[in-house]
């Protein structure tokens, strides 16, 4: 059964570009009682991966912006290193009870933003043509198009970067529950492509905090090693799923189930 659920996270993960941490954690501490301490870290696990089994075919297809990813990876890396330390310290409610409320704000800003790509004009290419060191382009196929776009608001980005590494390292997410709104909403890049970069960096932000959770002795080697199994064969029928798939009914699908977690996890605190 936990193979099955982390082939579905290791679908859910890769397409929405979060690493399954927002699925692990509320699954393993409702369904199974694990305390979420260890719930956390066998998630870390799991995120590092999701993120080692499809960043390459991202890089490959041109999804991921790389340049990008690097440049958020420092800020994020060193969030999540000292999330890790501040998890130790806080009760286990408060954990969750920031868990449940970051869901909720990221899932109402996805859905909007999802709705705003139904309605809004497609700008022509001409108009996106990369124009910076961090712009990019991509093949959409589910439009039959290259899609190109420029980065904006890299400063604002690298912090809320640092803090999306702090939520990783303090709530076992990765990151990209935060990276993927932040480059969605801030920088400006479709949603496939930050996606697609968001799992190229949330690994390294995981396994620089997962490390000191194995310190602690809060990671379950046995209950880790089944869900990796489980995730890594979800990651690659993802990967298709990404490429193949609109982008505003992902991120649709995805705001409701978050807000629905979060829900739970918010009413499980009190």
């Amino acid at each position: 059964m936990l193979v099955a659920f982390g082939s579905v996270i290791g679908i859910l993960g890769s397409v929405l570009g979060v690493g399954g941490g927002i699925f692990i954690v509320p699954m393993l501490v409702l369904a199974l009682g694990i305390p979420i301490h260890q719930a956390i870290a066998v998630s870390l696990v799991a995120i590092v991966a999701t993120s080692s089994a499809v960043a390459s075919v991202n890089v490959e297809r041109g999804l991921a912006n790389m340049r990008l990813g690097v440049a958020l990876e420092v800020p994020t890396a060193l969030g999540s290193i000292a999330g890790a330390l501040l998890a130790s310290r806080l009760p286990s409610n408060v954990i969750q009870l920031l868990f449940s409320l970051m869901l909720a704000a990221v899932s109402v800003s996805m859905f909007l933003k999802g709705r705003g790509s139904v309605k809004g004009a497609v700008p022509a290419a001409a108009e996106l043509r990369p124009a910076g060191g961090l712009d990019a382009a991509f093949f959409d196929p589910s439009t039959n198009s290259h899609t190109a776009y420029r980065v904006k608001n890299m400063t604002p980005a690298s912090f809320v970067s640092f803090f999306a590494g702090g939520l990783s390292g303090l709530l076992g997410v990765g990151g990209g529950i935060i990276q993927v709104p932040v480059m969605n909403l801030l920088c400006g890049v479709p949603f496939k492509a930050a996606a697609a970069t968001s799992n190229f960096l949330i690994g390294v932000s995981a396994a620089a905090s997962v490390f000191i959770y194995l310190k602690k002795g809060y990671l379950i080697p046995e209950l880790a090693s089944v869900m990796v199994i489980g995730v890594l064969l979800g990651s690659f029928a993802g990967i298709h799923i990404l490429y193949r798939a609109r982008s505003e009914k992902i991120q649709a699908a995805f705001s409701i189930f978050v807000f629905i977690v979060a829900v739970k996890m918010f009413a499980r605190v009190f």
